[in-house]
């Protein structure tokens, strides 16, 4: 195992996946891919863009994301792990999809939130959208894993 894609969502469930994540790049020597997949703007998928303060708001969003993506980075490097960190804006599970593909990774990390049926029914599963289409191994981390080693008064790790 060379290539490790990590999901993050930002969620509380996220620094569990980092924790998971880590554990095996360090026991397999592998490099690993941060990704948070960001909803896409709404004028890509054919709505108006809307006032320039929506706009302001989810600029301002993107880019928390993308700093707390490099937060993570940082500290995974200092730690002697090989990792980039990568925001891409798109569907998610087709996003996911595509840049495990594109980058060649030996598995998915990601993590499971334990929603019910009613829940799945409605917004659907990204970890079940993943493991349906992939033809690599998928590790989930449920949120009731534990605490996070990694976490911080910032939530950094």
């Amino acid at each position: 195992m060379k290539q490790i894609l990590v999901a993050l969502d930002f969620s509380d469930v996220s620094l569990l996946v980092l924790d998971h994540a880590t554990e095996l790049a360090r026991a397999f020597g592998a490099k690993l891919w941060l990704l948070h997949v960001a909803a896409p703007d709404p004028d890509f998928v054919g709505y108006e863009p809307g006032p320039q303060h929506v706009r302001d708001n989810r600029a301002h969003v993107l880019r928390e994301e993308h700093r707390q993506l490099q937060e993570w980075s940082k500290s995974l490097r200092t730690r002697g792990v090989e990792v980039t960190a990568l925001l891409i804006q798109g569907p998610t599970v087709l996003t996911l999809l595509e840049e495990a593909k594109r980058l060649a990774v030996d598995a998915i990390v990601l993590g499971s939130h334990g929603h019910g049926r009613l829940y799945k029914l409605l917004m659907g599963s990204v970890c079940e959208g993943v493991i349906r289409a992939t033809n690599v191994p998928v590790i989930l981390v449920p949120a009731r894993a534990g605490e996070s080693a990694l976490k911080t008064d910032a939530q950094d790790p």
